[in-house]
């Protein structure tokens, strides 16, 4: 659901919110101990205002924390996933390459030979797809 935001409730939002803020102050301290202290302080923060009823000041109380932890967004975010993308790459990401399909062709006939029902299913595929591609059928 991280591309329908208007069908988020106002407590997701907050939750979110309170999340991202948890993640801007891990990114700007080290020590376990400074984290955990601007975390309570955070979570405090959050606490003074769960009894607000009105609708408008929650909206306003949102949007005001959503601009805050923009406006102090980590320009070096630290990669704290192993698979994360973007600036902070985390240190697994695209260890693991996957090879096209292609390379399989450039086997030696020995290396086939190792495989052969697949190397059938994978001939019968090959020839039924170039067959759709001609005829125009395949999209």
């Amino acid at each position: 659901m991280p591309f329908a935001p208007e069908l988020r409730t106002h407590s997701q939002k907050v939750c979110s919110l309170y999340k991202a803020a948890c993640r801007l102050i891990e990114s700007y301290y080290v020590a376990k101990y400074c984290i955990r202290y601007h975390q309570v302080i955070l979570r405090n923060e959050f606490d003074k205002n769960k009894c607000v009823c009105d609708p408008q000041e929650q909206r306003r109380l949102l949007w005001s924390g959503e601009s805050e932890v923009f406006m102090h967004k980590n320009p070096i975010p630290s990669a704290k996933f192993a698979k994360s993308l973007g600036l902070a790459a985390g240190v697994a990401h695209g260890r693991v390459v996957e090879p096209p399909d292609w390379v399989l062709d450039y086997w030696h006939p020995l290396e086939k030979a190792q495989y052969p029902e697949y190397f059938r299913k994978r001939e019968c595929r090959k020839c039924e797809y170039i067959r759709k591609w001609n005829s125009g059928t395949l999209y």
